[in-house]
Order: structure tokens, then C-alpha cells, then sequence
């Protein structure tokens, strides 16, 4: 995977382009695995197969990209024990204790409009 580097230019910190840094971030982030993540790590350390079952739905390769990206990106951090078998477990960090506030609110925001989405939606495929 090819990361862009920060430079100096406003640009890489522009979402509407599509070679920003930015964007790339953007798109790894904003996805419904890894807000979904974020939302059931919240404010606590989880192991594997704790995360999986809060995500219902998310297959084993899926949880295991998007735990890779998010650490990756500096939003989750792993923590491996020296036991056998070894335990791992994820806790978001700093950055993304930030991020998760945005998450919530997004999930608010789904919880209040639901119904009219959903009449919105009957109404478009009639």
C-alpha cells in the first residue's frame, strides 16, 4: 500500500481532491466496518473475538483489514500478551476518542431520522 506523504501543501489536506492525503483517510475511515469498529470499541479495551461479536455481521477477514487499517492510521492501538495462546486486545486512541464523538453523534442522527428515510425510501420505489 503506497501512503502519501504530508508536505507543505494545503492541498494534501483537501477532500475535494481526489490525490489529497486527506481523501485517503477520509475513505479509510468512513466506511461502515470502521465506524461500526469505533463505535463498539468506544471506551474500552476488547479482544478479537469480543469485537466480533459487538459487530454482528462482520466476518473474521473483514474485522481483521479494518483493525489493520485503523491501526495503521494511528486510531486503534493493539496490545499483544505474552500468554499462550497470546492475547490481543484493541482500545482506541487518542485521535480516535476524538473521532468517536463524531460517531456517536452520526449514529444519533441515523436513530432520529430512520423513519423518514424509511417512508422516503417507500415513497422512491413506488
Amino acid at each position: 500500500m503506497v501512503t502519501k506523504q504530508v508536505g507543505d501543501s494545503p492541498e494534501e489536506s483537501d477532500l475535494r481532491r481526489a490525490d489529497s492525503l486527506a481523501r485517503e483517510i477520509f475513505s479509510d475511515v468512513a466506511n461502515k466496518w470502521a465506524l461500526l469498529i469505533i463505535g463498539a470499541l468506544g471506551e474500552r479495551t476488547l479482544r478479537f473475538s469480543e469485537l466480533r461479536d459487538e459487530v454482528e455481521g462482520i466476518s473474521h477477514k473483514m474485522l481483521t483489514q479494518n483493525l489493520r487499517m485503523l491501526e495503521r492510521n494511528g486510531l486503534v492501538e493493539r496490545k499483544v500478551h505474552p500468554t499462550v495462546p497470546p492475547r490481543v486486545e484493541y482500545t482506541l486512541t487518542e485521535p480516535c476518542q476524538a473521532l468517536l464523538e463524531t460517531v456517536h453523534r452520526m449514529c444519533d442522527w441515523t436513530s432520529r431520522y430512520l423513519g423518514h428515510i424509511e417512508a422516503s425510501r417507500r415513497r422512491f420505489d413506488a
